[in-house]
């Protein structure tokens, strides 16, 4: 598939384990080889506003605001989202409000140990598409995501799950030639027609990003994401 290449999972200074401003990530795209990103902060939409002024400012660029809700079974994606649903819901039901908003929800690496929703709700639950490509997932837990989305038959997505600016575009989002807005994106996500690309974090780069995490939540007093 040639066309556009989005990272889709992306944290700015919005989420506690993060210290990237908007600004920086958006100047940044061009030299990493991406058309666009999408925001998708921790149970926050407070940096849709800024998102908003620079997609202003860089026409050419597609910018999609979205969040990453915590539910009860693990984490989850959405995309074109105004507002964040209240975290700590079931995934199900957060599917739903999402549905209503007109949102496009996607599960965010469900193999992942902690996070991760699991097989059972990967393989049953109502979303458009599956992270199969994340930028700090270890390749086996990318590989059984890629599995159930293809047993599926849904569309794949890409992201780079980025906290530090050397994770941005790392892996991303190919989507068809031709889209150029944020509702062509998800419109694409909703019919299928977006597939994983990139590549994960080698073995000493993920123990570093194991060790970074520990030391943050020891920082917040061990409370979760």
């Amino acid at each position: 598939m040639a066309g556009l290449r989005l990272d889709l999972h992306v944290h700015s200074l919005h989420s506690p384990d993060s210290s990237l401003s908007v600004g920086t990530i958006v100047t940044n795209l061009a030299a990493r080889g991406l058309n666009g990103f999408a925001l998708t902060d921790h149970n926050s939409t407070a940096g849709h506003a800024e998102l908003a002024a620079w997609q202003a400012k860089v026409p050419e660029l597609i910018l999609v605001p979205g969040v990453e809700v915590s539910t009860v079974e693990g984490h989850l994606l959405l995309y074109g989202v105004r507002t964040a649903p209240s975290a700590g819901r079931p995934v199900a039901e957060t599917i739903a409000w999402a549905r209503a908003q007109g949102a496009v929800p996607v599960l965010a690496h469900p193999f992942r140990r902690s996070h991760g929703v699991g097989r059972t709700v990967a393989e049953s639950v109502s979303v458009s598409a599956i992270e199969t490509m994340n930028g700090h997932n270890s390749p086996r837990a990318n590989r059984r995501a890629a599995a159930v989305a293809s047993f599926r038959k849904l569309g794949s997505t890409g992201g780079s799950d980025v906290h530090e600016l050397s994770d941005l575009g790392r892996a991303y989002t190919e989507l068809p030639e031709g889209i150029s807005t944020v509702d062509g994106v998800l419109e694409a996500i909703r019919s299928g027609r977006s597939r994983a690309a990139g590549r994960t974090l080698d073995l000493p780069g993920r123990v570093r990003t194991e060790w970074r995490t520990v030391v943050l939540r020891l920082r917040r007093g061990l409370r979760p994401i």
